[in-house]
């Protein structure tokens, strides 16, 4: 669909392809092959002479649908989607690094992508440094002659750092890297980091973009000639998104704009009362004034997004406390759901880093992280006050 079009209307309608049924919601096509008319035309999709599918490993019409939506939301060349938010992480890496090259990554992202990078990566000779999200000075300083790619979160999880996007994608250029900006916060419905300078956007599917929680999937987006590589990674590893997966994935963005809307409004709502409780030392959202980048994200994104993140008073025996006293938050680390989910990320997300790297990216013990949902405010609201007055 054109660009003429506002994000909501491509968010429900942009990428449909449809069958000789012609059917109006997006089919599912559940094969793992395709039938070829002769010899002749699968030899010429196997050589990449003529469009079309081959084999549902790296090429499925549903799973085509969400690459060209998510593709029209971020306003990129090319979507290529994945089994999972990590694969596409993985599959970024191995399709564009090789041993000897180096990883500028902020301190402050998911603890599996510290684990990939470090402990993965590193036993294949790709070096990783990590600095400040928020201080664009440290990714120049890091910048080595063998520096290929910058990886940032914005805002970070858990403690929603926002990073300057156009600095660092301009530092990345100059440094001859390409910026890789997961954008799983933001979703496209609050920020686009592409426009903003990046090269390319990846996005845990199975957060704000399903939306409620039912599938795995993950997706990177960029330019024809950089997703060329990441997708010959996919045809031949084959971390594959299924056609199932790709179809609910579709039906959440439909809502996505609305949802992220709904999200934002709550959440701001809970991170202003959080912050004006006594049993909370400090809370960290990106819509609140006292964030330190509030107005830098109030440029670079619509509007706060979903996570809330506050220190308790009495370290991890109180965090615990909270939470196990949550009736209605679900003790889940996922996030990005309809429902509201709360969890201990220093035992959590964030527990295979060590103590040093935690306390490095500024995670401490009395951590906790909100994914505020759809609910009742009121009802969110109530269900942290019983968890904090315990």
């Amino acid at each position: 669909m054109s660009e003429e079009y506002d994000l909501e209307t491509l968010a429900v309608r942009s990428g449909t392809l449809r069958s000789q049924f012609n059917e109006h919601s997006e089919a599912m096509f559940l094969t793992s092959s395709f039938i070829f008319d002769d010899a002749a035309q699968a030899a010429a999709r196997f050589k990449g002479d003529e469009p079309g599918n081959i084999y549902a490993r790296f090429t499925n019409p549903t799973v085509t649908m969400l690459e060209n939506r998510l593709a029209a939301l971020e306003g990129a060349e090319r979507c290529v989607a994945f089994a999972s938010g990590m694969a596409a992480i993985l599959a970024t890496a191995m399709g564009l690094m090789k041993a000897g090259e180096h990883i500028v990554a902020s301190r402050s992202i998911f603890g599996s992508t510290v684990q990939l990078f470090s402990n993965i990566l590193g036993r294949f000779g790709v070096e990783t440094t990590y600095v400040s999200p928020t201080d664009p000075e440290e990714w120049r300083k890091a910048v080595k002659p063998n520096t290929r790619l910058f990886f940032v979160e914005s805002p970070s999880n858990p403690l929603t750092e926002v990073s300057d996007i156009a600095a660092l994608a301009a530092i990345a250029r100059e440094s001859g890297a390409w910026l890789v900006v997961d954008n799983c916060f933001c979703s496209p419905a609050l920020q686009r980091p592409l426009a903003l300078g990046a090269d390319i956007v990846i996005h845990s599917a199975t957060k704000y973009l399903d939306g409620q929680g039912r599938v795995l999937g993950g997706a990177v987006l960029g330019s024809r000639e950089l997703m060329e590589a990441v997708y010959a990674f996919l045809r031949t590893a084959g971390p594959t998104l299924s056609a199932f997966n790709a179809w609910v994935i579709l039906k959440g963005l439909e809502t996505l704009s609305l949802r992220m809307e709904a999200h934002s409004r709550n959440a701001l709502d809970i991170a202003a009362w959080l912050e004006s409780h006594p049993n909370v030392e400090r809370v960290w959202y990106p819509g609140l004034p006292s964030h330190p980048q509030h107005q830098l994200a109030m440029r670079q994104q619509k509007t706060g997004g979903g996570i809330v993140s506050f220190e308790v008073r009495g370290g991890q025996a109180a965090a615990w406390r909270v939470i196990d006293n949550c009736r209605l938050l679900s003790i889940t680390a996922n996030l990005g759901d309809a429902k509201s989910t709360i969890t201990h990320p220093a035992s959590t997300t964030h527990s295979r880093m060590t103590a040093e790297q935690r306390a490095f990216a500024g995670i401490g013990d009395g951590l906790v992280r909100v994914a505020v949902g759809l609910e009742s405010v009121r009802d969110i609201r109530n269900d942290l006050a019983r968890g904090l007055e315990a």
